[in-house]
């Protein structure tokens, strides 16, 4: 077992994602994957505007980052997200955070 580290998952609206990473650019982080989704929370199709046309879907599209980080800056990395990413409107997206540890070598 290697050293001690907190899974990091934030869903993050589309345009605030290029942001989120900028801010995290010197952060010390051990890993960080990137991808595209699709889902809904409070607003289910709740109708909006993205790139200047209406749309009103079950699954809206959003941005995942997960990052793996050194337990004791996970507290600083979380604030980091959240000054970026939160904008108050529903649909901002959601951030889990999950204990784990990063093997030596892989498997």
């Amino acid at each position: 077992m290697g050293p001690l580290v907190k899974q990091i998952v934030a869903v993050v609206k589309p345009h605030l994602a290029e942001e989120v990473l900028d801010a995290l650019a010197h952060a010390p982080l051990e890993a960080c994957e990137v991808r595209e989704v699709k889902g809904y929370g409070r607003q289910k199709s709740y109708l909006d505007e993205y790139h200047g046309s209406e749309y009103a879907l079950a699954f809206i599209p959003k941005v995942e980052i997960t990052l793996w980080v050194d337990e004791a800056r996970s507290e600083e990395i979380l604030r980091t997200i959240v000054a970026v990413a939160r904008t108050g409107r529903i649909g901002d997206g959601k951030i889990f955070v999950l204990p784990t540890a990063i093997s030596e070598r892989a498997s």
